[in-house]
């Protein structure tokens, strides 16, 4: 069992910055993929980044690519997203997910955990 608790989430005006965390407890951090998933009201749960087990290979989706980064710190059990340039569309309940199995990144039913989330809302 894993158990995964984000935080770092807020209100922010367009342009702004932030900075999420989640923290990992359970069984060994570093042999989960971990990925960064959002939900915006009335929409479905979609995919932001990932990471792999090994810190070696990032993927993204494209609406984020060159704003946000996401790093992880297996010594601290700790995943991050860093997020730049926040728009109004970034506006969500933001997810971190593991997952030892995970082929497709993108793909949410391949995740074993997740945690509560964290609201991110970007005014304009």
């Amino acid at each position: 069992q894993v158990q995964l608790v984000e935080s770092g989430g807020g209100l922010v005006q367009a342009g702004d910055s932030l900075r999420l965390s989640c923290a990992a407890s359970g069984r060994t951090f570093s042999r989960y993929a971990m990925a960064w998933f959002r939900q915006a009201p009335g929409k479905e749960r979609e995919f932001v980044a990932y990471i792999h087990w090994s810190g070696s290979g990032t993927y993204y989706r494209d609406s984020v690519k060159g704003r946000f980064a996401i790093s992880r710190d297996n010594a601290k059990s700790t995943v991050y997203l860093q997020m730049n340039s926040l728009t109004p569309e970034d506006t969500a309940v933001y997810y971190c997910a593991a997952g030892q199995r995970v082929v497709h990144a993108t793909n949410k039913d391949e995740y074993d955990y997740w945690g509560q989330g964290t609201q991110v809302t970007v005014s304009s």
